[in-house]
């Protein structure tokens, strides 16, 4: 590694770009900014010591294992995973201009081409590095949130991941009557069941989470098309009542004593690139349905890595929301190329599991 070519114009723009990048990701300086669920239910906590331990306060039990990504055997499957030592791991990407873009950079300046088009073509992957790992948290929340645990890649063992098994309570999990697919599933009736045991437990559900497909089988159903058209006084043909939108259901529900909660639908893809190969995942699982009390349910665990306390000479680097370190750098091997990097060491952590309720709208229970 050594100095950028261009460091000239990364001490002036670096730290601008990457506030600005932030910004933008996060919807403020933008109307097309992709959701994260996991900066609005999540709080940023460090971890001073990088040791799950530094979380254990936080009122969760949290499990860590390494299990091999690519295993055909099942994760439950305790005697095929080795208990890891409780580090959170880092996550990171890299991208880089190549020789033919480098030298494209060298004539726009020579030619003293507008600064805003060289700074666009210079810092164009600062903000594709770090809306990456975004997008590999919120991968991972979802996929914790909908099914109680999540596998997170760790780069620093390759074909290697961590198991986070936030341990969701048995006794705050629920099957349906009858599958939500078909017309005659009583949804309500099936969270009925989740809001007793909420009631039970002294907690008070405000907020349900499901994915897209989940919820227009939910609004398909006889019983909600009805449920609907009683709240608003339609009398006639159940036959003929319309199929309600989300905000015409929550409206309801929100005025309806027995309820008072809200239904969020959680649309979400993400992309995974392995070995040059991009597939989309849908990280909620489908069907899972998700009752809490509170918007807020865990923290994003960070901490330091050891680049911070240990920066690499001629390496330029910025920090993006507190825990993601941005680098830009040049490299000659096997050719030269510009580089810019991110890192993070952060986990999302689902907190006080016994204020989480569950429905699984495909099984059907006993």
């Amino acid at each position: 590694m050594t100095q950028s070519l261009f460091v000239k114009w990364i001490d002036k723009y670096f730290k601008g770009i990457v506030v600005k990048s932030v910004e933008t990701i996060n919807g403020k300086n933008s109307d097309q900014a992709l959701s994260y669920l996991f900066k609005t239910m999540l709080r940023k906590e460090y971890a001073p010591t990088g040791k799950w331990e530094a979380i254990s306060v936080l009122n969760t039990r949290v499990s860590a294992d390494y299990v091999a990504m690519d295993s055909s055997l099942p994760l439950k499957r305790r005697d095929s995973i080795g208990k890891a030592s409780g580090d959170i791991v880092k996550s990171g990407m890299e991208l880089w201009l190549n020789e033919k873009q480098l030298t494209d950079l060298d004539t726009m300046i020579a030619q003293k081409v507008n600064d805003a088009d060289i700074i666009a073509k210079l810092f164009q992957d600062t903000p594709k590095v770090i809306s990456g790992i975004y997008e590999l948290n919120e991968k991972s929340f979802l996929e914790g949130l909908s099914t109680g645990v999540t596998v997170i890649d760790d780069t620093e063992n390759v074909g290697i991941g961590v198991r986070m098994d936030y341990g969701y309570l048995n006794a705050n999990k629920f099957g349906v009557s009858v599958l939500w697919n078909n017309v005659d599933a009583k949804p309500l009736d099936d969270i009925r069941q989740a809001l007793n045991k909420a009631k039970a437990d002294g907690n008070s559900i405000a907020y349900v989470y499901m994915d897209d497909v989940t919820f227009e089988n939910f609004a398909k159903t006889t019983q909600i098309k009805e449920y609907f058209a009683f709240s608003i006084g339609f009398i006639g043909n159940s036959a003929i009542i319309p199929v309600p939108t989300l905000e015409k259901i929550n409206t309801a529900l929100k005025a309806d004593n027995r309820y008072r909660f809200q239904i969020e639908i959680v649309d979400r893809k993400v992309i995974n690139e392995k070995n040059g190969v991009r597939t989309v995942v849908t990280p909620w699982s489908a069907g899972k349905v998700i009752l809490t009390n509170s918007p807020q349910v865990g923290v994003l665990a960070y901490a330091r890595l050891a680049e911070q306390n240990h920066p690499v000479q001629g390496v330029s680097y910025q920090t993006a929301d507190d825990y993601i370190l941005v680098s830009k750098y040049r490299q000659n091997k096997p050719s030269l190329a510009e580089f810019t990097t991110s890192q993070s060491r952060a986990v999302p952590v689902i907190c006080n599991v016994e204020q989480i309720y569950q429905i699984d709208a495909n099984i059907v229970s006993a």
